[in-house]
């Protein structure tokens, strides 16, 4: 019985207490729970409110762009490729308009105050009659601009010009008349410019007009079909641009076509999935109209020393123009516009046939 009682239930139901306690230690605590937090949105407000829809809108459209403009960065040359193709067709039509306007420029043309009228007076009228009759004619709607030139003017400008300057100084009296210099306004025909010379020559002041009514004629019926010729060729270009980018979003759609069956299968909108295609065309447009710029700023270059040495054996005073601010404007967006328009297309024709299974 003593021995019974010295190996008692007492000692060996202490040992797995002490056990039990041992594995409740090696357990995980119940703090523990409390460290997985949850993850904080760093897009979300510090209130914890989502962001208004317009923000909100903005922002989706922002990280599609961004998108956009990465997944361009995994195929460099692919992109490089795709723009030098549509910077090419953008780069013609606006060469030509470039060179059409410093053709105006340098003949005085249609757009920088040509045609112009010449009107003599009689070599009696004073200045005061002259600056009157020029205010007179200045008031026409038809009239862009007068200028005039008193006898004193011509025969300094006279003189410059020529080398008579000795024979000038033979004669008794100034026998240049004064001129008026008539600017017609730009938005008259040439058969209008006609009707408004013969209408100021029947002032009584004037002596005498001069208008080159066929060099008129000639000119207008020249910029109006180079004109022409310029907008049909901007239009099959920007056709041809919409159908490059149309084919390149194409071929896109085709190599993502399991990620967009996968995001219209668990819920995502057509417009969801046509967004990144979207600014991808528009990305494509744009970096092809910055390499329309480059292309047509190097042209001029090259042709800067040629058309200086043309100037001076005539004129000596022809400047080829570049592109300004507002033409690159027009060029870089332009030709996203034309990028997002040939995406559009794409993707509204590949989308609707792309179902998940």
């Amino acid at each position: 019985m003593a021995r019974r009682t010295e190996r008692g239930a007492t000692p060996r139901q202490r040992r797995p207490a002490k056990k039990v306690t041992q594995r409740r230690s090696n357990a995980p605590s119940k703090p523990e729970k409390t460290r997985l937090k949850r993850p904080k949105r760093s897009d979300a407000p510090r209130s914890g409110r989502p962001p208004p829809l317009p923000i909100l809108y903005l922002l989706q459209h922002l990280q599609a762009a961004r998108a956009a403009l990465v997944r361009l960065s995994y195929s460099p040359l692919h992109s490089l490729i795709t723009a030098a193709v549509i910077g090419i067709a953008i780069a013609l039509p606006t060469a030509f308009w470039l060179a059409l306007d410093n053709f105006q420029r340098a003949t005085g043309g249609w757009e920088d105050g040509a045609p112009q009228i010449s009107l003599f007076l009689d070599r009696g009228t004073q200045d005061s009659q002259l600056h009157d009759i020029a205010g007179q004619i200045d008031s026409d709607a038809r009239v862009a601009g007068v200028e005039t030139i008193t006898p004193e003017q011509a025969l300094a400008e006279f003189r410059a010009e020529t080398e008579l300057e000795a024979a000038l100084e033979l004669l008794d009296e100034n026998p240049l008349p004064p001129v008026l210099i008539v600017t017609a306004s730009t938005d008259l025909d040439p058969q209008e410019v006609g009707e408004l010379a013969n209408e100021l020559a029947q002032n009584t002041h004037i002596e005498r007009m001069r208008l080159d009514q066929d060099w008129v004629n000639r000119l207008h019926a020249l910029m109006s079909l180079t004109e022409r010729a310029l907008g049909a060729l901007a239009i099959m270009l920007a056709i041809a641009v919409i159908l490059v980018i149309g084919n390149t979003i194409k071929l896109t759609i085709e190599s993502r076509r399991e990620e967009i069956e996968i995001t219209k299968l668990i819920g995502g909108s057509n417009g969801f999935v046509r967004r990144p295609f979207l600014y991808e065309g528009f990305w494509c447009g744009f970096f092809g109209g910055a390499v329309a710029l480059l292309l047509t700023e190097a042209a001029r270059l090259s042709l800067k020393e040629p058309v200086q040495r043309v100037a001076d054996a005539y004129t000596g005073d022809i400047a080829l123009q570049g592109v300004g601010l507002t033409d690159t404007l027009v060029l870089l967006f332009g030709g996203g516009l034309l990028g997002l328009l040939g995406a559009w297309l794409a993707v509204g024709r590949h989308l609707k046939i792309i179902e998940p299974r």
